[in-house]
C-alpha cells in the first residue's frame, strides 16, 4: 500500500505538509519491504528512518506549538509520546525473518492513526499557527 499526502491532509503549512510528505515516503518503503516479503534485515534501513524521522517530525511540531503558545499543545504531546510508544513496539515485534500478516496489520493500523490525527490535530494546529 502506498502512503500519500492527498489534498484532503494537507495542512496548508509548509512546513508541516513538507515532514508529513516525507512521513508517508518513509511509511511507504517500509511498507513495500514488509509486502515483498523481506528480512527484517533488509528493512531496518527503513524502519530507522521511519522510527527517527517521527521522532524529528514530532520534536518540530512540539517546538513550533511552544514558541506559538498553541493551546493544545499539552493533548497533542501526549499524542506524540504515545504513538512514538506504540511504533517503536510494533516494530520491535518484527521478527529476523520478516513481518507476519500480523504485523502488517497493526502497522497499517497504527499508521491510519497517524493519518486521522493528521486530518483533525494537525489541520487544527496549522489553523492556530495562520492565524498567529
Amino acid at each position: 500500500m502506498k502512503y500519500e499526502l492527498t489534498k484532503d491532509l494537507e495542512t496548508g503549512n509548509a512546513v508541516i505538509d513538507g515532514e508529513h510528505r516525507e512521513l508517508f515516503r518513509a511509511v511507504s518503503q517500509l511498507m513495500e519491504s514488509c509486502h515483498k516479503g523481506q528480512g527484517r534485515a533488509s528493512m531496518e534501513p527503513a524502519i530507522q528512518f521511519l522510527v527517527g524521522y517521527v521522532d524529528k517530525h514530532f520534536s518540530h511540531e512540539e517546538r513550533l506549538q511552544q514558541n506559538s503558545k498553541y493551546p493544545g499543545f499539552t493533548a497533542h504531546k501526549a499524542f506524540h509520546t504515545g504513538y512514538k510508544k506504540t511504533l517503536g513496539d510494533i516494530v520491535a515485534q518484527i521478527p529476523a525473518s520478516g513481518p507476519s500478516v500480523t504485523d502488517l496489520s497493526k502497522l497499517n493500523q497504527h499508521i491510519a492513526v497517524l493519518i486521522n490525527h493528521i486530518r483533525i490535530e494537525d489541520k487544527k494546529l496549522s489553523a492556530f499557527l495562520n492565524q498567529a
